[in-house]
């Protein structure tokens, strides 16, 4: 498969974290979710990196209708609705890997009424000729648009959803590569979490594979493997109710704990989205953590920037790379040791960058991305108010 531009995803993943901020900084509303937990247990869903369909992001197959059609999804965290391209393209759709759905040929597709509340539970919602429409912005120019509908959705052969909400998307356009659509894993009330919150309890799990070859698994339900998971809160702000914040607290390089003050983390904030490809810091944390991965780094040659990473390396005619360890410490005594996959991002052979950045202002959110996130067992736990990392997981 050819792998897609590495600029090209760093410029989109910037896009998005730019959009989250705005977001963020403009949120005033609140939303409170209180329903009876009943965990079942579902299985689990394979993960592959998104490099198949040109995205830096990460893919499970999941089947939308009756018959089911198999659709290439990314699945987001830090996004509520989930959606796919539908035909008829009236207005546009980009080009996907799948068949474009077509709800015409699934037998239990339904649009939803202007009327109903799923209507009313979406952000951005209008009518045509009585049926809701949803709309749903991400980056810069990054959106879909159509019907808001329910479908069978089978998440595996055992996990079947009847009359799931979902997005059938007949303007669409943005940063999704050639995926079929968007997987929403939000905390919002139009997420697949609260809609599967009797079924599953709020609770789903992941690991996000290191390499494109390797295969990771997303599951729902009580059955996620827990052996070594360590949990840190799960917090909520009320103005942005879709985010998962998690308290980062500290950053060691190679067993040093970085002189960054609690308060510089505790000002910005901290979400774990596992739609963004690159950990955002707060710049003074940023600068800290660089100057102490560079002075490690010394005997290596330097390499130009890419793009949103300014800290890169030529490893020409290396066959073995030393690296100091990044450890990320939350709230609760939950200490994330980052490997290889989890520090570096890999351009090229000749230019292997920190898998870092800063934001703009030290008021911006901190992000947990994608990158650092590989190979852990990450658990979402809402009923339990929990997020849990364990290593290993994949």
């Amino acid at each position: 498969h050819p792998t897609p531009l590495h600029e090209q995803i760093l410029d989109e993943d910037q896009s998005r974290v730019d959009s989250l901020h705005r977001r963020i900084a403009a949120a005033a509303t609140s939303a409170k979710l209180d329903r009876q937990r009943n965990s079942q247990v579902g299985s689990k869903i394979p993960v592959r990196p998104g490099s198949s369909v040109s995205t830096g992001n990460y893919v499970v197959t999941v089947g939308f209708g009756t018959p089911k059609r198999d659709q290439t999804v990314i699945f987001d965290t830090g996004s509520d609705i989930t959606w796919i391209q539908c035909q008829p393209c009236v207005a546009y759709c980009y080009e996907q890997r799948d068949p474009i759905f077509d709800p015409s040929a699934s037998s239990t597709y339904a649009n939803i009424s202007c009327s109903s509340t799923d209507c009313s539970d979406l952000d951005t919602s209008g009518c045509s000729s009585s049926t809701c429409l949803y709309g749903v912005h991400y980056g810069d120019n990054s959106f879909s648009i159509g019907f808001f509908a329910r479908d069978t959705l089978t998440l595996s052969p055992t996990d079947v959803i009847p009359k799931f909400p979902f997005g059938c998307g007949e303007r669409n356009r943005g940063l999704f590569g050639k995926a079929a659509g968007l997987m929403g894993l939000g905390r919002g009330k139009v997420s697949l979490v609260t809609q599967t919150y009797q079924k599953y309890g709020g609770v789903f799990a992941y690991c996000l594979p290191p390499t494109s070859s390797s295969t990771g698994y997303l599951t729902f339900g009580a059955g996620y493997p827990s052996s070594n998971v360590k949990f840190t809160p799960m917090l909520t702000d009320a103005s942005t109710p879709t985010f998962y914040y998690l308290s980062l607290m500290a950053i060691s390089v190679a067993g040093q704990r970085l002189p960054i003050s609690a308060k510089v983390f505790n000002d910005a904030g901290t979400i774990i989205d596992s739609g963004t490809v690159i950990t955002r810091l707060p710049p003074t944390a940023y600068s800290a953590l660089r100057s102490a991965f560079r002075q490690a780094m010394s005997s290596y040659k330097t390499a130009s920037p890419l793009s949103i990473l300014d800290t890169c390396y030529d490893f020409t005619g290396h066959s073995t790379v030393s690296i100091p360890t990044v450890a990320l410490q939350f709230s609760g005594g939950v200490t994330m040791e980052l490997d290889l996959s989890g520090t570096l991002y890999f351009g090229s052979q000749s230019q292997v960058c920190l898998a870092f950045a800063a934001n703009g202002d030290d008021s911006d959110v901190g992000i947990l991305g994608n990158v650092q996130q590989k190979t852990f067992n990450v658990v979402y736990d809402v009923s339990k108010k929990v997020i849990g990392f364990g290593p290993g997981g994949c």
